[in-house]
């Protein structure tokens, strides 16, 4: 009778220690964006989890053109300054190497601008970003931003 109280006693606390295990390690901290040569991203929401320490970007260019052409990249920042940011820092001056972005305390993420066949990793940090405010992330090359976008939350 004992060795059965003890065998679930064994099974209980593994079980109880698998949950935990999940909730701690089960945050997937990393998302894969695909942009086209149709201006277009294949993801339109990015949910991080306040429990990964980075937070993994990979930016694949599905297209074929080059990036002087058709370059994509990946900015975030708050929603209530995205539409200030596309609409009067986007500029052909500042170039395809910066993003064609100004530096800005307003762009909290920026990986570099790809062309077709192309790809790029960046890292987020989490802490730098709070639950509770809408992130935005778009493509800052002239023009894409209207509808390369999508929602960044923070759970």
């Amino acid at each position: 009778m004992r060795s059965i109280v003890r065998i679930k006693f064994v099974l209980t606390s593994l079980a109880a220690l698998l949950a935990c295990s999940t909730l701690v390690f089960g945050a997937d901290c990393q998302v894969k964006v695909t942009g086209s040569d149709a201006m277009q991203y294949d993801v339109k929401k990015i949910e991080i989890s306040k429990d990964c320490d980075k937070f993994t970007v990979e930016l694949v260019h599905g297209g074929q053109l080059p990036a002087a052409a058709m370059g994509h990249n990946v900015v975030i920042v708050e929603t209530a300054k995205m539409m200030g940011i596309a609409t009067t820092m986007i500029k052909m001056e500042n170039g395809i190497d910066n993003g064609f972005l100004p530096e800005s305390s307003d762009i909290l993420f920026k990986s570099k601008m790809v062309g077709g066949g192309e790809s790029t990793t960046f890292e987020i940090d989490p802490a730098k970003l709070t639950s509770g405010t809408a992130y935005t992330f778009f493509c800052s090359f002239p023009g894409h931003w209207a509808i390369m976008k999508g929602d960044l939350t923070v759970l």
